[in-house]
Order: C-alpha cells, then structure tokens, then sequence
C-alpha cells in the first residue's frame, strides 16, 4: 500500500510543531525597552544563535550600546552582527564550553544599574555553559554527565546535580550581573516549562539543595571526584536561594513550549480533516514504556473509537529517557518509535512520527522517523529482528535500513519531543 498521504501529514505537523517554536517568530513581542546604559546579551542552547539573531533583528536600542557572546551546539550557528556566537559540544561539556562560559560571565561583571543584561536560554544550555565549580576539572564535570545521561536519572535530576557543581548555573550568572537589570527569555525544553530547569536556571533562583544532589549521586551510583564530594556533604556547593536580595532586578519569560507547538499541530490537523487530541506536553519515563502506553490508546481508538475514532491523531510531548544496555545507536525518539511498532504490530490503519524539535535525537544525524504500517514486516523481509534491536538500543540501524529517518538538520530552536500517531477511519482505502 503506498502511504505517501500519511507520511506528508505527519512530517507537516512535525513541521508546524517546529515552526510555533521557532525564535524569528516569537521573540519580538518579548524584547524589553532598552535601558539608559548598556546592553549585554548572553545566552546558551540549541537556539541561542537563532535567539540572538531575532534580538538583532527587532532590537530597538543604539546598536552602539549592545554587545554579547552567546553559545550554541556544534552546526547550530548564525551570523550576526552585534552578538558573538561560539558553538561547543552538546551533551557532553568540552573546552570550548568552558571558555564561552567564562567569558560570558566576565561579560557581566562591572555592570550598573543602568545597564540591562538580556539572558536568552533554550535546551541544551546546561552542557554548553560549562563553568566547573573550584576544585573540579571539566575532565570530571564529561565524566559525571556521561554517567548521569546513560544511567536513566531525569533532565531535573541531571540539572540538580549539575547546579551544584557550577560556577554559573543555578542563579550564579544572576549574581554577578548585580545590580544590573536581568531580563531572561527562554525556550523551554523541559517538561512543566520550570525556569529553575531549563539550562539549569542560571539566573533563578535554585530550590534543589546539596542534599538532593548527594542523594541523586547515591541512586544512580555516579562516581563522584572527592573535591565535588566533600563540597556538596558540606554545603559549600549550596545554590543561590529565593532570599537574596541580588534576584530582585531578575525576571524571566517562557516565549515558546511544547504546549504551544502542540497546540500548532492540532490546529494543522483541524484544518485536514483530522481530530485531534494532545494528550500532554509533560510526558516522561522510560521510552519503550511510554511506547506501550500510548500504542494501546492507539490500539482502543482503532479498535472502539475511544477515545477517539479515525481519522484522529494523538499528540504529545515531553521528555522520555532510555536506560542504556546495549551496544546499538539510537535516541529517544527512536526507540519509542521501535517500542511503538512492537506494540502495534504491524496493525494497518495507525501511522506515527516522533523526533526532537531541535533536529538532532540524541546524538546521531536525525531528528527522528516515521512508523508506518508495514515498518515490521519490511524489517523482517531485511532480516531485522525488532525486538532484539530493542534489547540492544540499536533503533537508529532498524529506521536507517528502512529509510524511513526523518532528518531535518538543525532547526535552531527546542521544545523538546514530539509524538503524533495517526489513526485512519476504519473505512480508509
């Protein structure tokens, strides 16, 4: 059966999804007035480069009183005029990260207040700001975030730990703009959009606490060096708290979520004739579990039209996490997208899409794939049998044999996942 129609509605409401994020649309209405001084535009994330494009590009203010450094991922940069871009490695810290962050934060010492310092943070700010606290090498800061990425631990248990052993995040960036205005936009990634996560809230307030973290270190069995141990038992690795007086000049905007680029894809499929339901933006847990649960919603409206009958799609966001034991490649997307066909078993009428909004699922070359009826049965006409794949975390090698990645390079901007699986009316040819 030839399923071009299905596959073009769902890479257009992966698109649209994409496009509700993206900062040349939503950043303009966000820009504060320009201040009496200067203007220091910092920032860090997939979108960061995009983010500083759309400031210059709507700014308001003497170009003569506006500089700044922001740091993006490898491949995700844009020219500018006013405001440097620096890309470093994501997810894992390197050299080039540290040095931007470094300088990004000398950038904002010695201000006054009448000096505006503009924050512009999006997903994967967390890795690219890398400012090891005192006594730690970013050597330990790789080794810790390899650790936390493969062991399963949630993107706020990550950033707990994260705020605790640096020098920048976790409000840190705040204080030493001091007393200048900080005004931060952001694009969150982060399941319930929380400030204090998204890239590690570096100019918030942190409500996690030295404990929380040694108790994350405890769980997941992360080796530690023993400067970072003794700094978090003793509290000298303690975060900025809500009662200092240095946050008062702060403020913070959400300007794009997963919430909105949903909401953007279900009025894409409205308009095509397809009901829609979103069934959340803050879905998290293993991706091969999240598969399960959201294959037998897809199975009962197939099967009963509960709780909706086809054509409807179902969509949602967040951020699933895989528990790393084999030996395969492949992100999140993908191995809900593996999970997902298990479960479904070649049935004929659902379809389905997932991928990372920022272009890249993981750390290979994709933004995700698409899942089609007939994804099983051409991968055991190619030999591949699903279920071993999965046991091995080898979905990138079972979508790339079938062709069916969907590969957008990246899109500068980052609501984290999305998920659309398409359910045919029963009467569809």
């Amino acid at each position: 059966m030839n399923y071009l129609h299905q596959r073009a509605l769902l890479r257009d409401l992966f698109d649209a999804a994409v496009a509700a994020a993206d900062p040349a649309h939503c950043i303009a209405g966000w820009l504060p007035d320009p201040p009496r001084g200067r203007t220091v535009v910092v920032g860090a994330g997939k979108a960061a480069a995009a983010m500083a494009h759309a400031v210059e590009t709507h700014w308001r203010g003497n170009f003569g009183q506006l500089s700044g450094l922001v740091v993006t991922r490898y491949g995700h940069g844009m020219s500018t005029r006013h405001i440097e871009v620096v890309e470093a490695s994501h997810p894992t810290p390197d050299a080039a990260g540290q040095q931007a962050a470094a300088r990004l934060l000398q950038s904002v010492q010695g201000l006054t207040a009448d000096d505006l310092v503009l924050v512009l943070l999006s997903g994967g700010g967390s890795a690219l700001l890398a400012a090891p606290m005192a006594g730690i090498r970013l050597d330990d800061k790789r080794a810790v975030t390899r650790a936390l990425l493969a062991c399963g631990a949630s993107i706020a248990e990550i950033n707990c730990l994260r705020k605790h052993l640096s020098a920048i995040k976790g409000g840190r960036l705040a204080l030493a703009a001091a007393p200048a205005r900080v005004v931060t936009l952001a694009i969150s990634d982060v399941p319930g959009d929380e400030l204090t996560t998204i890239a590690s809230g570096p100019t918030v307030p942190d409500p996690t606490t030295c404990a929380e973290a040694l108790e994350i270190v405890e769980r997941y069995g992360i080796g530690l060096p023993d400067a970072a141990r003794r700094a978090l038992a003793g509290g000298a690795a303690e975060s900025p708290k809500a009662d200092d007086p240095r946050f008062i000049r702060c403020e913070s905007h959400v300007i794009a979520t997963a919430q909105r680029s949903l909401a953007a894809a279900a009025e894409l499929a409205r308009q095509r004739g397809v009901m829609p339901l979103v069934l959340g933006d803050t879905i998290e847990g293993e991706a091969r579990e999240v598969a399960r649960v959201l294959g037998g919603i897809a199975l009962s409206c197939a099967a009963h039209g509960v709780p909706l009958a086809g054509p409807c799609v179902l969509l949602s966001g967040g951020e699933t996490t895989v528990t790393v034991k084999g030996g395969g490649r492949g992100g999140r997307n993908l191995e809900f997208l593996l999970g997902l066909a298990l479960t479904l078993n070649g049935h004929g009428r659902i379809h389905a899409i997932a991928g990372d909004t920022d272009g890249i699922d993981g750390s290979e070359d994709n933004a995700g794939a698409l899942l089609l009826p007939d994804t099983a049965s051409r991968a055991a006409a190619e030999g591949i049998d699903l279920r071993a794949r999965l046991a091995d975390n080898d979905a990138y090698g079972v979508f790339s044999a079938l062709g069916d990645l969907v590969v957008t390079g990246p899109t500068r901007t980052n609501v984290n996942d999305f998920r659309a699986i398409l359910i045919e009316a029963v009467d569809q040819p």
